[in-house]
């Protein structure tokens, strides 16, 4: 891959930062210009990619004929009219998910997209990583026989109600739409039955935990749980995070620390076990997937925009699912208030908001282990509100 990509990047908060960082590692890209309406975050972009051309507006990056591709890392709510944009200039795009802040806009945007001959990658970062490629190689292998269950866990001391961005809704869809992903991608078929409880924690006004089971088309069976719930005042934090794949003749499952991922095959002849870096969102591989899609002309391999619409459409349903069977309520608000103030006077932790004075400009992209953890933006919406089904 010896040509460079000029890339434009819209948005330089945690995500943006992260993408321009592996990018910066990546021969194969040229950080062009950024686009940031913070003023200190321009600042700071200027400081870590001097030669880019920084703005305080994104027309300035979809009217630039140099670039071919833009990176859209803002909030959900504001990518809809850039993802618009930028196929209009005939630029292909990274984004973040979800692609919209709601499910009618996502399938708009899936059927434009397709329409186009732009490719457009969304970041499902799961769908990069070493450990589950691994295990979907021993299932098709046959080595748990046929696959009947998939259990799939995310419990962390992360994100709180207002410390995220509003547009992305509460933690069963910001967070556990990718685990919503994950279970459809090991099943390889589309769900087809769910049951959702959930719980007030803090009795604050939405969910903040969901457990989900139900059935995929094939007749494979899952169970999803998800919540940021996990210990926040714990002395020593913690979290619980697996897949558990159920074959009839064996088993094959993963856990994490956010530094190492292990997995364990159970197998009908032998007993298989490997750990390696858990490589956090796994930005370096999307890049790197994504130039070589633009190389080839096609996707190998990259996260798509109908992946993303069908994971976030399920994860809302899931989500109003488990707010119609009346989740009850534990706790108190000021029992998140004091957690919350608690919160603003850690350096370490899961899920933290990320501080400018935390992170030092030259060593971009290499935050302590602890502070990337968990850091999914899991936010405050309404839930209760009518989603209708995509196409």
């Amino acid at each position: 891959m010896a040509r460079k990509y000029r890339i434009g990047v819209v948005g330089f908060g945690r995500m943006g930062r992260g993408f321009v960082a592996a990018m910066l590692e990546n021969p194969v890209w040229e950080v062009a210009a950024i686009c940031d309406v913070d003023p200190l975050s321009r600042s700071e972009a200027k400081q870590i990619v001097p030669t880019a051309k920084i703005a305080d507006e994104p027309e300035a990056i979809f009217t630039d004929e140099s670039l071919e591709v833009v990176g859209l890392f803002t909030l959900a709510d504001s990518r809809p009219a850039m993802i618009r944009r930028a196929l209009a200039e005939n630029k292909h795009i990274i984004a973040e998910k979800p692609i919209a802040a709601d499910i009618k806009t996502e399938w708009e945007l899936v059927k434009e997209i397709e329409a186009s001959d732009r490719l457009v990658a969304v970041n499902l970062f799961n769908r990069n990583a070493w450990y589950h490629k691994e295990i979907q190689q021993y299932i098709a292998d046959g080595v748990i026989g046929e696959l009947g269950i998939i259990r799939v866990c995310h419990m962390t001391p992360g994100h709180l109600p207002t410390e995220g961005h509003e547009p992305e809704g509460p933690p069963f869809h910001d967070c556990g739409m990718h685990y919503v992903d994950v279970a459809r991608w090991y099943a390889r078929s589309e769900y087809k039955t769910w049951h959702a409880q959930g719980i007030r924690m803090w009795n604050y006004k939405d969910p903040w935990w969901v457990q989900c089971h139900g059935t995929f088309e094939n007749g494979v069976v899952f169970d999803i749980t998800q919540g940021f719930v996990y210990g926040h005042l714990a002395k020593e934090k913690t979290h619980n995070c697996y897949v558990d794949c159920i074959g009839t003749k064996g088993i094959a499952r993963m856990r994490h620390n956010f530094k190492d991922a292990m997995i364990e095959v159970h197998g009908i002849d032998a007993t298989l076990t490997k750990t390696a870096a858990f490589n956090d969102k796994k930005l370096d591989v999307m890049v790197d997937l994504f130039a070589r899609s633009l190389i080839a002309g096609k996707n190998v391999g990259f996260p798509t925009v109908r992946d993303s619409a069908v994971a976030s459409q399920v994860s809302w349903h899931m989500l109003d699912d488990a707010v119609k069977n009346t989740p009850p309520s534990v706790g108190t608000l000021s029992d998140l208030s004091e957690i919350l103030e608690h919160r603003k006077h850690l350096r370490t932790g899961f899920g933290l908001p990320l501080r400018r004075s935390d992170q030092s400009l030259a060593s971009l992209g290499q935050l302590s282990q602890s502070q990337a953890c968990g850091e999914e933006f899991c936010q405050v919406a309404p839930s209760t509100k009518s989603r209708k089904l995509g196409t």
